[in-house]
């Protein structure tokens, strides 16, 4: 296609939903979530699909809608681009206020010119603020009435763990510790790396999360693909898509995991022991290609990327193919809807929710982009069982699009406080919110 036709096709989608194509999903509603997903036959175009939502930020007083026997409070409000959450022994809460830092290589030309002024459509284009904010509800009310910039000057900061008197931050280039007192509200010691991480020029996925060990001897770092599907050179995909395993004491790093193409959110299954993580998978094969999953990971376990996806489909796009790869890779455990950018991945360890939801994951999913109709947008649950998911997605929070299908916010970071309820960042609303049960419903019910 001549370079001023794909320009012009491309500025139009800015006004339309969809660009250069009426593709959209035909896969039915919920078929492409759970262990066994319904994978169609991929389609390709010279413009994929790209339907991005508007944003138009919460009025005041609005908040996402609860699932029935719920209630959502903001817990800090007027953050700047919230994206992952840590919760301290002592019940504060750690805010990454972070975006992407400039990535000068990735993806030169129209293509990457027109993603990012759907970025900027999408409230994705502000620049990071590099901070990690202190939030402290002192009062136990759910509303944070303590906030204090605890660390500032990091690099696109998002992962966040404590280690005993030491806590890791994940920079979008390198993991740094800094030393850490119960009660403390702000750090001014200097970082001290730990171990790098694979950044620029490209780093494309930029975000780096972040977990220890249970006895906290290891630190699991992920790392998304510098691509979609590897078109930048398998070469600048060295330690990428995958989690990486850095010795605590030395700093030594090694590949635990690989072939995933966008993991987040490493978090240990409390029945099974087991690390798992949520995964954004690849782009520009149709709406319904290809639905991003959570998995448990093995130690040296291959799951496809960028040779195939879910097990041994086999990726065309991709040379030169890899059949041996693709022979090893293993089929996720559980599908999450195609392009629902699944971000925050945590357990319900605490005893607040009904014990039918004790050891199973509350999923923030950030919504879709490039999907015909929208895809996410919510927070949702998955039952567990003896380790395993037992059962179908239910919704926690709606309601982050409006009745014009505008983005009032978009969930990241999923975390338990220190109380067990549930904390939700919302990187577009700038919001933490807290999910617990709804307590005057149960009373209003008890007392018919």
């Amino acid at each position: 296609m001549h370079r001023k036709y794909l320009v012009a096709s491309c500025l139009a989608a800015l006004t339309l939903p969809l660009a250069a194509c009426n593709e959209k999903a035909t896969v039915a509603d919920g078929q492409d979530f759970g262990p066994s997903p319904t994978l169609v036959q991929p389609k390709s175009s010279l413009i994929p699909t790209i339907n991005v939502a508007t944003v138009n930020r919460w009025p005041d007083g609005a908040k996402p809608t609860p699932a029935a026997g719920m209630a959502v409070n903001a817990f800090a409000t007027g953050l700047d681009h919230p994206r992952q959450l840590y919760v301290l022994p002592n019940g504060d809460v750690l805010v990454a206020e972070s975006n992407a830092p400039p990535k000068p290589e990735d993806g030169k030309g129209i293509r990457a010119w027109v993603q990012r002024l759907f970025q900027k459509r999408a409230g994705a284009a502000t620049p990071s603020a590099n901070r990690i904010t202190l939030l402290r509800d002192a009062d136990g009310d759910g509303t944070a009435e303590t906030r204090s910039a605890f660390l500032e000057g990091l690099k696109s900061p998002f992962g966040m763990v404590l280690v005993g008197d030491e806590l890791y931050v994940a920079n979008a280039d390198a993991m740094v510790k800094f030393p850490y007192r119960s009660g403390d509200t702000k750090i001014t010691a200097a970082a001290v790396k730990v171990a790098d991480l694979p950044g620029g020029p490209i780093n494309h996925h930029w975000t780096k999360d972040l977990t220890a060990s249970p006895d906290g001897a290891k630190l699991y770092a992920t790392v998304g693909s510098n691509s979609n599907v590897g078109e930048n050179g398998i070469a600048a995909e060295k330690d990428r898509a995958g989690i990486l395993e850095i010795d605590r004491a030395s700093g030594a790093t090694r590949v635990f995991a690989s072939g995933l193409r966008n993991p987040n959110s490493p978090s240990w299954q409390p029945q099974s022991g087991a690390l798992w993580v949520v995964v954004n998978e690849r782009d520009e094969i149709g709406s319904d290609l290809v639905p991003d999953y959570m998995t448990s990971v093995q130690d040296g376990g291959f799951y496809g990327w960028p040779h195939s996806y879910y097990g041994q489909h086999v990726d065309v796009r991709v040379e030169p193919q890899r059949p041996d790869l693709v022979a090893k890779a293993i089929v996720p455990d559980y599908a999450l809807g195609a392009h629902t950018a699944s971000l925050g991945l945590t357990f319900n360890t605490g005893e607040l929710f009904p014990e039918a939801m004790k050891g199973g994951a509350f999923i923030g999913q950030h919504g879709s982009w490039n999907r015909n109709p929208y895809s996410g947008y919510k927070v949702i649950f998955v039952p567990f069982k003896d380790g395993k998911p037992s059962g179908k997605p239910q919704d926690v929070l709606t309601g982050f699009l409006n009745d014009q299908d505008e983005a009032q916010g978009r969930p990241v970071g999923v975390k338990i406080d220190k109380t067990g309820a549930l904390l939700v960042a919302d990187d577009v609303g700038n919001v933490v919110w807290r999910v617990t049960p709804d307590t005057a419903a149960k009373a209003a019910e008890a007392g018919q």
